[in-house]
C-alpha cells in the first residue's frame, strides 16, 4: 500500500492525523518546512500512541516550488493540513491570503501531477459561516463572502484559499479527487509542547491572561475528530467532491460558557479563569449543522464539554501550565 502524504506534519492537528494513521498500519510521509525539528515531531506522534518508525518526513514549504513532488510521489492519498494561523490579523491581508491560495495550489497541482486518487483539504468554518445570515444557521452549502465588509484577514484567507481549490480541480483536476473539511473552533489534547491553534486560549485562561471573556460565540470540535473526519473523507467513495463541517453536537458556544465548564471540571486549577464578559450586546448564537458528516460518513464527534476539559489536562500534562 501506498504512503499516505500529511502535509503541515509537526502542526496541531498534523501530529493528531499522522498519529491515527500510524495506529491504524498506514505508512505515512509528512513535510515540514524544516527537518531541523525532527525529532520533536517524533515525540509528538509517540505522544500519540504511535510507532514512529512508519513515519517519513521531508521538507517542503508552501511558498515554494521544491520538494512537492518528491513529497506527493507514490502517494495516492494527499490529506493536505498545513495552512497559516496567525496570533494577529496582520496589517496587510495578503501575508495571509497570498500563502494560504497559493500554497493550496501548490499541493493540489503535485497531486494531480502525481496522479494522487484523491486530496482531503482542511478548510475551516470560517470560509463558511462569517458573512452575516439571518438566523446565523448553517451547512456546507453556505459560504463566506471574502468582500464582506470589516471581514479579518484570516477568514478572508480561508474563504479565497478554499474557492481557488475547487476552480483548480473543477477546471483541470484531471483525475484526482477533492473532498474539503471544514472544522470550527479546534481544541482537544495537544501532541506538542508549541502552545497553537485554539489550545492558547484554553492556556490564556487559566493562567489569568484573559481575565474578561470575549463575547463571541462560536462552533467547538476535537482535534482528534477532525482528524477522524479527515480519514473517513479520505476512505468514503461518495466524499468525492464534497464539503464537510466537522462541530461537536449541541449549541456553539461562549468564552463565558467555556471557563465554566474549565471551573467545573478542573476546580483549583480554574481559579482564575474568567467569571465576566466583555461589555456589550450578544452577538448572533450560530446555528452548525453536521448532519452531512454523520449520516454520510458516519462520524460521531466528542462532546464540546469533554474537548474543553481535556484540553485543559493536556497542558497540564505537557508542563504547559503553572499550578500554585
Amino acid at each position: 500500500m501506498s504512503p499516505v502524504l500529511v502535509t503541515g506534519g509537526s502542526g496541531y492537528v498534523g501530529t493528531q492525523l499522522i498519529a491515527a494513521l500510524l495506529r491504524a498500519g498506514r505508512a505515512v510521509r509528512t513535510t515540514v518546512r524544516t527537518t531541523a525539528r525532527e525529532a520533536e515531531l517524533r515525540a509528538a506522534v509517540r505522544r500519540g500512541d504511535a510507532d514512529d518508525a512508519g513515519l517519513e518526513i521531508v521538507a517542503a514549504d508552501l511558498t515554494a516550488d521544491d520538494g512537492w513532488s518528491a513529497a506527493v510521489a507514490d502517494c495516492e492519498e494527499v490529506h493536505h493540513v498545513a495552512s497559516p494561523i496567525p496570533v494577529a490579523q496582520p496589517e496587510d491581508p495578503d501575508e495571509l491570503i497570498v500563502p494560504a491560495r497559493e500554497g493550496t495550489l501548490r499541493v493540489l497541482r503535485a497531486a494531480r501531477d502525481a496522479g494522487a486518487r484523491r486530496v482531503v483539504l482542511t478548510s475551516s468554518f470560517a470560509a463558511v459561516g462569517y458573512t452575516p445570515k439571518p438566523g446565523a444557521e448553517f451547512t456546507e452549502d453556505d459560504w463566506t463572502d471574502p468582500d464582506t465588509p470589516g471581514l479579518a484577514p484570516y477568514p478572508r484567507s480561508k474563504a479565497i484559499a478554499e474557492r481557488a481549490a475547487w476552480d483548480l480541480m473543477e477546471r483541470d483536476g484531471g483525475g484526482t479527487e477533492l473532498v474539503v473539511v471544514n472544522p470550527t473552533a479546534v481544541f482537544g489534547p495537544a501532541l506538542t509542547t508549541d502552545v497553537r491553534s485554539s489550545m492558547h486560549l484554553i492556556k490564556a485562561m487559566l493562567d489569568g491572561t484573559m481575565s474578561v471573556a470575549p463575547r463571541r460565540r462560536f462552533g467547538v470540535v476535537d482535534v482528534r475528530d477532525v482528524a477522524d473526519l479527515h480519514i473517513r473523507a479520505m476512505a468514503a467513495p461518495e466524499a468525492a467532491g464534497r464539503r464537510f463541517l466537522a462541530v461537536a453536537d449541541g449549541p456553539t458556544l461562549g468564552f463565558l460558557e467555556v471557563a465554566e465548564i474549565l471551573r467545573r471540571r478542573l476546580g483549583p486549577l480554574a481559579a482564575r479563569v474568567p467569571t465576566q464578559e466583555a461589555p456589550g450586546e450578544d452577538p448572533p448564537r450560530p446555528i452548525i449543522h453536521n448532519d452531512r458528516a454523520r449520516e454520510e460518513l458516519g462520524w460521531r464527534p466528542r462532546p464540546a464539554e469533554t474537548t474543553i476539559a481535556e484540553s485543559a489536562e493536556s497542558l497540564r500534562a505537557l508542563g504547559l501550565l503553572k499550578e500554585e
